[in-house]
């Protein structure tokens, strides 16, 4: 059984899915959390403001309602306009060990990519292409809300992926606070929070997990047991406000891309660990997949497992007090 994505309104603000189990033990229920969901029209931006405070996070159904780019960016003028730019691509090996780990597998045009991605069908992605710097002036199709983060406008990036195409699990290495609306096509977005990072085994030196959402294995991954997260559907024009570190994976129901307004975090520590997180640990993690790929990755996918564990247990000797 495929995880239950609900398209309805009410599936929106509430959408607990059970994924098979590979034990042959009952569902397990990963996603039990509803996400708040607020309409700006309505509601104002008082909510808004109060989950970015609260760092949890929220969908806005209209924050983009009078944006240009909602109706401008269409794949023909994106390639009428910007279609001879050059653009680096990855593909699903990106965070496989080996040469390809963490970089691109090509260059070509960006109407290529367009026509091959959003036309063909091709599991091709672009990640992090920041509109700031490549194509500024799309910036004047976008608004920058005011609701008490900086958003840069140097930092603008643009997410492209097939129908069908998954962002693995993972948190932004910058630990930044993001605005993410979805311009074309819909998405399944996954989310937990920072403290589940043991449970969700993530690789050390990286913010990445490779457990597998859709389908976990209690036998290899059983701290998965003690995750709970959010699944949501974001529809066109829905924006996601995502606090630092949160975890998240994201899935193409339909060949779409979408736009994500950067701020960094207001707290000192987030801000910190980004650094860190750039400066540090990335650089080790790419040296180390350089001189020895399988032995890195398989040292980092032991130590996940051990630090589930320990989180396991100190869980269940909580739950024993």
């Amino acid at each position: 059984m495929q995880p239950n994505v609900n398209t309805s309104a009410a599936g929106l603000q509430r959408n607990v899915a059970s994924a098979n189990v590979r034990d042959g033990t009952t569902a397990l229920e990963l996603f039990p959390h509803a996400i708040d969901v607020t309409t700006l029209a309505q509601d104002g931006w008082s909510p808004l403001r109060q989950n970015i405070a609260q760092r949890t996070p929220m969908i806005v159904t209209d924050l983009a309602a009078t944006w240009p780019a909602v109706a401008d960016w269409t794949v023909e003028r994106l390639s009428e306009r910007y279609g001879h730019k050059t653009v680096r691509v990855y593909d699903a090996s990106f965070g496989d060990p080996g040469a390809s780990y963490m970089g691109s597998i090509a260059t070509m045009s960006f109407a290529d990519f367009l026509r091959e991605t959003l036309g063909e069908g091709r599991d091709l992605r672009m990640f992090l292409y920041n509109i700031g710097r490549q194509i500024p002036e799309l910036l004047e199709d976008v608004a920058f809300p005011d609701v008490g983060l900086r958003f840069s406008r140097r930092f603008v990036y643009t997410f492209f992926g097939c129908q069908g195409a998954t962002t693995p699990l993972h948190y932004d290495i910058d630990m930044g606070y993001v605005l993410h609306t979805a311009i074309h096509g819909r998405r399944r977005v996954r989310l937990f929070s920072p403290e589940q990072s043991a449970a969700l085994y993530q690789h050390p030196f990286t913010v990445r997990s490779y457990a597998s959402l859709d389908n976990p294995d209690l036998n290899t991954h059983p701290a998965l047991a003690d995750a709970a997260g959010y699944e949501v559907v974001l529809e066109p024009g829905q924006t996601l406000f995502m606090p630092a570190g949160y975890w998240h994976e994201f899935h193409y129901l339909d060949a779409g891309f979408g736009l994500s307004m950067r701020a960094p975090s207001p707290r000192l520590r987030d801000r910190t660990q980004g650094l860190v997180n750039l400066l540090a640990l990335s650089p080790i993690d790419r040296a180390g997949n350089k001189i020895a790929p399988n032995r890195w990755f398989d040292w980092k996918r032991r130590r996940a497992e051990a630090r589930a564990h320990a989180h396991s247990y100190t869980i269940k000797s909580h739950r024993l007090q």
